[in-house]
């Protein structure tokens, strides 16, 4: 069996990036958000059909796999992009900038997408391997669990993955250099929706009343002490109130006071401990100001834990392609990715790929002002060229 040399193999996959690039500024300029990307699906759909995959749409909704196999080998090897954009109205003021006000990609899921898809093309139309490979292009990444559902709609028991990979752009990682720790990578995430129902009242004369504002403001400093005075300060966790709503003049104590809540940690146990001790702090605060409470907690995504040898195996493909000096640990970050969930069902391993530093490509994501990097795009597509023909070889 013949395989293209890293170095040679990342040439070849930079010198046809530009078509690649075209698919993913169209994508860029017609974002779709969560369970929406009919668009972006047919586009992955009929590339994938073109070269070859056998194409399966619907998958959590507007999820598409590419299935192709190649000789009779059993392996089976996963790999998965995100489609979908945010509720963001983009300023970037570029030429390719989102057609449609409120939908942006600011998080890179059109750029994730053109690299699986150039990645695919390769794969399907000059590279050699013995096994099968799965390619899985998913929705609603973005706080809606596209992952999840597709999961409970059966992909693995569809198409099986002996191991699954996924990668995501990082800004502040220069281009060409990629990432990957072992172990917890990225936090859990939880929604708490709390609501407070006391008794309205004139401002002027409150004793009347039960104030859900005074019990709410006290909330939100309180909660900050399970993390500060409860919690290992080795062990990370994040409580965010990221929104009150009550009231709407000056005169009036609110009757009702709605807190909305993130929770975010690295461990399960403590992921555990933080819901139990969020849970009879605001309940016990509310008792002290005779206020009525109902406490809604919402489990979203779970960590993300990279395995160990598969984070291994990662790191030495990445190492192969762009040498050792460009490929290093990733500190663990209190943000959360969906793909966790099919961690949990599969081993793997989720890579950081460089976006690039200061004007170029170092904008942050979820931020009106990013833009994917296309430089970036020709590197990830080798990484997973490499990635699939080494492990089906």
């Amino acid at each position: 069996m013949t395989i293209s040399s890293p170095p040679h193999l990342l040439a070849q996959l930079q010198a046809t990036a530009a078509e690649f690039v075209d698919i993913r500024r169209s994508i860029h300029a017609h974002p779709e958000l969560a369970f929406e990307e009919n668009r972006t699906s047919s586009i992955v759909a009929e590339c994938l059909e073109r070269w070859g995959y056998a194409v399966h749409r619907g998958l959590g909704t507007t999820g598409v796999v590419g299935v192709l196999k190649k000789g009779l080998g059993g392996k089976s090897l996963g790999i998965r992009a995100d489609m979908d954009a945010l509720p963001i109205h983009e300023r970037t003021g570029l030429d390719y900038a989102s057609r449609l006000p409120g939908k942006m990609h600011a998080c890179g899921h059109d750029g994730h997408t053109a690299i699986l898809l150039c990645a695919a093309q390769y794969l399907a139309e000059q590279a050699e391997f013995n096994g099968t490979l799965n390619l899985i292009f998913q929705p609603a990444e973005e706080n809606e669990g596209g992952a999840l559902r597709m999961v409970d709609e059966g992909l693995f028991e569809q198409f099986p993955c002996d191991e699954i990979y996924a990668l995501h752009n990082a800004p502040g990682l220069p281009v060409g250099k990629m990432a990957i720790s072992q172990g917890p990578a990225m936090a859990s995430f939880d929604r708490v929706t709390v609501t407070l129902r006391g008794r309205s009242a004139h401002g002027a004369m409150p004793h009347h009343g039960i104030d859900s504002m005074q019990c709410a403001a006290s909330i939100v400093l309180g909660l900050q002490s399970i993390i500060t005075r409860e919690i290992d300060a080795q062990h990370a966790a994040v409580i965010t109130v990221g929104s009150i709503q009550a009231g709407e003049v000056f005169n009036i104590v609110p009757e009702t006071a709605v807190l909305k809540i993130g929770v975010r940690a690295l461990d399960p146990d403590v992921r555990s401990w933080v819901e139990r001790r969020i849970k009879a702090f605001i309940q016990a605060q509310a008792e002290s100001y005779q206020l009525g409470c109902e406490i809604a907690y919402v489990h979203k995504y779970p960590v993300l834990v990279n395995c160990r040898e598969q984070t291994e195996y990662a790191r030495q493909a990445a190492i192969r392609l762009l040498g050792t000096d460009n490929v290093g640990e990733r500190t663990p970050t209190m943000g959360s990715e969906d793909f966790a969930y099919m961690l949990q069902k599969r081993p793997g391993a989720y890579i950081r790929l460089g976006n690039g530093v200061g004007e170029d490509g170092g904008c942050m994501v979820h931020n009106p002002l990013y833009d994917f990097n296309d430089k970036a795009l020709p590197v990830g597509a080798a990484f997973w060229v490499h990635l699939a023909q080494s492990y089906l070889a």
